[in-house]
This record gives structure tokens, C-alpha cells and sequence, in this order.
């Protein structure tokens, strides 16, 4: 471009002349800045990111088509056709970020064919707007197992007169911090009578459970937000197989259902991960039996294998905004998991080949996502919209170099601590079988992403030593402590950020929660308080509880010799879960709950009836005289004489004379 090229020689010039006039010029002129280019505009249309994505494999036969990136209204004409299905029609649904939309096909897709999308869009990973991907082959479902339960032991259960209904499993505090804030979160997983969230006070004492039905489990039970107030979370369901087939439950304040979110695509949730995030999604893993040749690690051509799945779900409307299928982007061979069974044999959904197995899910502070993989001993950061792996850390392909004591095997809980993915935390099973190190761990990494090193900040040990080979997690407090939850293993503890064990519990028989969180909590349930009486002649117990109060200070308690005339007769400190007051007998009573300053809190208890005292005892009929026994005969003691030798004349003389 001469024209262009000769006014700039020109300027040139003259700005040298200056520099030669002027030294001052010439300072002038080094500090002035180039002004910064403007930003160049888009070219093109925004690009759109699907689900199932481009050219993957693994797609459930229920998919809706998802798309990301532009508003529901602008997809335009979506053409979509499967290789043995057809065409198929469909509806729009609307994602509630405004952000996106999906094709809900009216009818399913065929598994194993491939299908065909077309459209006017910019898809990303296509290079134009249309792409392609394959529907796996299920395998059936899973069959529910029958729940376990923890050997019995003396103590294991608590026991309250006010609410027989509940049998929480028992735990104890073996090491007290007073200075503990937050209450605990544990999910008894065995019994022994009952399992489900439960949640204990700052240093022990049962707060509030929920039983679940006996054949199902909860998992990560814990608190999160959600449309900006605090709500109780856990996974509820069945499982089997080391997966679990169920749903996530998201309770309000009052103990209320809100929402229970379920997987898309035709899954059902697992047991695994249920984190809510600020932009009114659930991140949920699900468990995938597809059938696929798995020759390449001496399988069967027919081999059962599980998908692990994770999805991002719309909770407003329970869209998938994006998935994730490990089979898409980690080969089996990466696997440390053993076949279920002997080489080159097929197995069945009863007893699927679970190469991966996720269990935790990370937003990254950067909008992508840590999954953790246990059976692949491995961390993938993964991008949010593609779906690509970003880097591995473990396993048999890290993309780190691991230092000193820092592999890790069969791990839980992968959570990043600091921008730039500098910190990670973890549980570090260390045991599966095989048994890869002497016990597990709380293990803090250091991430070098320069030199893509990894080494160990801390780790966190029990005293006396436990080896899990399931389950647990670490969580990191505000004070910089770590909570940790032993999984396979009863205990669970609180560490200084110094490394000093501070607090310790653990259930009283051999219990598992899947993991075990502090979190602070507020709860005042709709329902009244719980009240049972005993009669004890004169006086009589009342037993007053309140399964999820957090505010009760003291009980008042009101009593009367009928249902319509009670008066306040007495007021008692809050004691535990279930409080016992002694006062004088009355026929009627009821309690209510007050709280700081005695406020009232809620609504009475109902009215209950006091036994009724026992009738006095009956007296004691009098023993009947023991009639007196009748003198003996004279003749029979003479006859008895008489037989007898007389021993003298004398004698002979006095018993003769008797006879008389």
C-alpha cells in the first residue's frame, strides 16, 4: 500500500528532526505510549456449543439435543435424523438463562445409529452447522439391592420417649473443641435401624434426622444456597453396584421440599455428587450401563461398561445445559479397576465394568470443571462448553510430574483452593483393593502450571492409623481448617490449619457417610414441637423435642385438669434433642418452645392426656391363723410305752398311772 507507506516516512522524518532540537523531546517522547488497538469486532456468528457433542459415541437414546450459546428464539430450523430412525419432529424448550435451548425430540432415537443434526447456527466443533454423533446400546438398568445394616452394638441408636418414629444411629465425641463453630452434616449409610441426613450439633447431639425409606440411602448431605438462601441438600435412592439410582432433594429452613432434581436424558441421578451453583444449576453425576467392546483390555466385545456422566442441570426448568460421558474422552485402558470378570467374558448390568467411576465434580474458578475419576486414580480439568480434556493430573497419562508422596489412588473429593488451580484438595483413599498406601489421607497439592509439576502442601492423618477403601472427603473452613470425613471408616475430624487433630467423633458402631461436612445452619420447622408424658404417682415426666429447631432456648409448659383450661406451670432449659421435665402431675398438658429473650417460637405441641395414676395396690389379705395342732392321743403314747421295756419299777408306775 504505497499510498499509506509515504506519509508515515514523511512523519518519521520530522519526528527525528525534533529529537535532534530538543533533549527534552526526546524524554517526552520515550515515556509516550502506543495507544491500545481496538478491539476487533466478532466475525460471524456467535459460536454454539451441543450436547451430545460432535461426533460422540455415547449419547442415551432419550437425549435432547442441547443448545448453548444463543437465545431459545434464534436456533432457527433444526433438522434432525437418525441413520435407522428417520426424521424426528420435536419441540423447543427454553433454557431459563436465556442463554440457550434444546430439541426435545418426540420420540427416541435408536441405539446404535447415528444421528445427523442440522442447522443455520455456528456449531462449535463442526465448522459449519451441522453435525453428527453415535446412540449407545444400553444395557438395561441396574438391579436394586437390599440395604445393609452395621452390626448391632450397645448404645448405637438414640432412643427418644417424644418421637418413638426415630432411630438415628448413635455418635460419639471423643475429642472436644469449645470453640467449635458450625454443625455437622452426616448420612448414616447402614442403619442399623434407619438411614438418612442427619445433623448434629457443634460438638455431638442430634439436631435433626429424616429417615429415608429402608431400602434407600442418602448421600452428601450438606448445606448450600439457592436463589440466595440457605437450603439443605442431599441424594436420596437406591444403590447398587457401587452407583446409585435415585434423586436430589433441596429442603428450605422449614424442612420443606422445594425442588427434587432429577438427571436428564434419560438417566437417574448418582449417588455421587448433587453442588448447586450461583446460576441456578445443579452439578449431578449418573451412572451409564452401555454395552461396548472392551477387547482392548481383555473384555468381552459385549461387554457391560458403565458411562460415568455429568451434567449440568437447569433446575427451573430440568434441562441438561451440558454432559459429559467419560467414555467419549478416556480410553478403558486407563483404568486400574479389574474386569468383573474373567478375561474375554461377558458380564451383565447386575455386575457391570466400572472403569471410571466419578465421583466428585469442581467449578473451577476459571468457569471449567474438575472431575475426579477413582478408578482412574485422576483429576481431568475439563471445558465447560466443549466438554475437551484440559489436563490430567494422576493416572497413567498425568499431565503433571507428581513429587514426593504426592500420588494418590482411588481419591474423593477434588476441590480447588485458589485461583490458577495453585491448590488442590483431596481424599486420598489409598485402598480399593489394591491397598496402595498404609492409610488414607487429607492431601493438599500444589499445582505448578508453568512447569506442570505437583507436590504436597499438607496431609492430614488419623490417630490410631484408618485405611478406607471408599468414600470420604476434606473440606476446608473459613478458619482454614480441614474437616475431614473418613468414608469407609466411622470417624470424622476437625485439623487445625497447623496439622493438630482439634476435634474428633465418630459413630458408635461401624457406621459410613459418604462424606461429612460443618456448615452453620439456622432451621424452624412448621411442624409443632413433639411431646410424651409418664405419671410418676404425684409428679410427672414430660418429654419435649423438636426434630430441626435451632433457636430453642427453654420450654414452657402448660398443664390443667382439661384440654381447654391449660396455664403456664412451669419453664425449663433446652436440653438435647429431647428434653425431660419433672413437675407435679396434671391431666392435661402442652409445651412451647421459646427462644432468645422467651419469645415464643412457633405453635404450641398438642394437648396430651397425662396417664392417669396407677390404682393403689390391693391390701394384702391376712394370713389365715395356722390352726393349733391337736394334742397327741394318750393311748397311742401308752401304746407306744407299752411296747417299750420299762427301764425301772418307778417308771412302770408313772405310766400306768397317765393311762388312767
Amino acid at each position: 500500500m504505497p499510498s499509506a507507506a509515504r506519509p508515515i516516512k514523511i512523519v518519521a522524518v520530522a519526528f527525528l528532526v525534533v529529537l535532534c532540537l530538543s533533549g527534552a523531546a526526546v524524554a517526552v517522547a520515550k515515556t509516550k505510549k502506543k495507544p491500545a488497538p481496538a478491539p476487533k469486532a466478532p466475525s460471524g456468528p456467535p459460536p454454539v456449543y451441543v450436547f451430545p457433542i460432535p461426533n460422540g459415541h455415547f449419547a442415551s437414546p432419550a437425549s435432547q439435543l442441547t443448545f448453548r450459546g444463543v437465545p431459545a428464539s434464534q436456533l432457527g430450523t433444526i433438522s434432525v435424523i437418525g441413520s435407522s430412525s428417520g426424521v424426528h419432529t420435536g419441540t423447543i424448550a427454553a433454557d431459563s438463562d436465556g442463554d440457550g435451548g434444546s430439541f426435545i425430540p418426540s420420540t427416541p432415537f435408536t441405539p446404535g445409529e447415528t444421528v445427523t443434526v442440522s442447522t443455520s447456527l455456528n456449531i462449535e466443533g463442526s465448522g459449519h452447522g451441522s453435525y453428527a454423533f453415535a446412540v449407545a446400546t444400553p444395557a438395561g438398568t441396574i438391579p436394586p439391592a437390599k440395604r445393609p445394616a452395621a452390626p448391632r452394638v450397645p448404645g448405637d441408636i438414640w432412643v427418644f420417649h417424644s418421637r418413638p418414629d426415630l432411630a438415628p444411629a448413635a455418635v460419639t465425641i471423643t475429642m472436644r473443641d469449645r470453640s467449635a463453630t458450625g454443625d455437622i452434616f452426616l448420612a448414616p449409610q447402614i442403619g442399623p435401624l434407619q438411614q438418612g441426613p442427619e445433623l448434629i450439633g457443634p460438638n455431638g447431639g442430634l439436631i435433626w434426622f429424616d429417615p429415608v425409606p429402608q431400602n434407600d440411602a442418602a448421600t452428601d448431605f450438606r448445606a448450600q444456597y439457592y436463589d440466595g438462601k440457605p437450603v439443605l441438600t442431599w441424594w436420596q435412592g437406591n444403590e447398587a453396584a457401587g452407583v446409585g439410582a435415585g434423586e436430589d432433594i433441596i429442603l428450605n429452613s422449614s424442612y420443606q421440599e422445594i425442588k427434587a432434581v432429577t438427571a436428564g436424558n434419560g438417566l437417574t441421578a448418582d449417588l455421587h455428587e448433587f453442588q448447586l451453583t450461583p446460576r441456578g444449576t445443579a452439578l449431578i453425576t449418573a451412572a451409564f450401563p452401555v454395552v461396548v467392546n472392551a477387547s482392548s483390555v481383555k473384555g468381552s466385545t459385549q461387554e457391560v461398561v458403565l458411562d460415568a456422566v455429568v451434567q449440568e442441570i437447569d433446575i427451573a426448568t430440568g434441562l441438561v445445559l451440558f454432559q459429559w460421558d467419560s467414555l467419549d474422552h478416556v480410553p478403558l485402558n486407563a483404568s486400574y479397576s479389574n474386569l468383573p470378570t474373567k478375561a474375554h467374558t461377558a458380564n451383565n448390568v447386575a455386575t457391570p465394568f466400572d472403569y471410571f467411576h466419578v465421583n466428585s465434580i469442581e467449578p473451577d474458578m476459571d468457569g471449567n470443571l474438575l472431575i475426579s475419576g477413582r478408578n482412574t486414580w485422576a483429576v481431568y480439568k475439563v471445558n465447560r462448553s466443549t466438554g475437551a480434556v484440559m489436563w490430567t493430573l494422576g493416572g497413567k497419562s498425568s499431565s503433571f510430574r507428581l513429587g514426593p508422596g504426592a500420588s494418590f489412588a482411588f481419591q474423593h473429593d477434588v476441590r480447588v483452593q485458589a485461583f490458577g488451580d495453585q491448590f488442590l484438595t483431596m481424599f486420598d483413599d489409598g485402598a480399593g483393593p489394591p491397598y496402595v498406601h498404609s492409610q488414607s489421607r487429607a492431601l493438599k497439592l500444589e499445582l505448578n502450571l508453568k512447569h506442570m509439576t505437583a507436590d504436597v502442601v499438607s496431609q492430614r492423618l488419623h490417630s490410631p492409623p484408618l485405611l478406607s477403601s471408599y468414600e470420604g472427603n476434606d473440606e476446608q473452613l473459613p478458619n482454614r481448617n480441614d474437616f475431614v470425613g473418613w468414608g469407609q471408616q466411622p470417624y470424622f475430624s476437625q485439623y487445625n490449619p497447623q496439622g493438630k487433630l482439634v476435634f474428633d467423633g465418630r459413630f458408635v458402631d461401624d457406621n459410613i457417610s459418604y462424606r461429612a461436612y460443618r456448615f452453620q445452619w439456622t432451621g424452624t420447622p412448621t411442624t409443632p414441637p413433639a411431646v410424651a408424658t409418664a405419671r410418676h404417682g404425684r409428679k410427672m415426666t414430660v418429654y419435649v423435642s423438636w426434630n430441626g429447631a435451632t433457636n430453642v432456648v427453654s420450654w414452657r409448659v402448660f398443664g390443667g385438669g382439661s384440654a381447654a383450661a391449660l396455664k403456664p406451670i412451669l419453664t425449663a432449659p433446652k436440653k438435647g434433642f429431647e428434653t425431660a421435665i419433672t413437675t407435679g402431675a396434671r391431666g392435661y398438658v402442652a409445651v412451647q418452645a421459646l427462644g432468645f429473650k422467651a419469645r415464643p417460637l412457633g405453635s404450641r405441641s398438642a394437648v396430651v392426656q397425662v396417664p392417669a395414676p396407677p390404682p393403689p395396690p390391693k391390701p394384702k389379705p391376712k394370713p389365715k391363723p395356722k390352726p393349733k395342732p391337736k394334742p397327741k392321743s394318750t393311748a397311742r403314747r401308752v401304746v407306744r410305752t407299752a411296747a417299750a421295756k420299762p427301764t425301772s419299777k418307778s417308771s412302770a408306775k408313772r405310766t400306768t398311772a397317765n393311762s388312767r
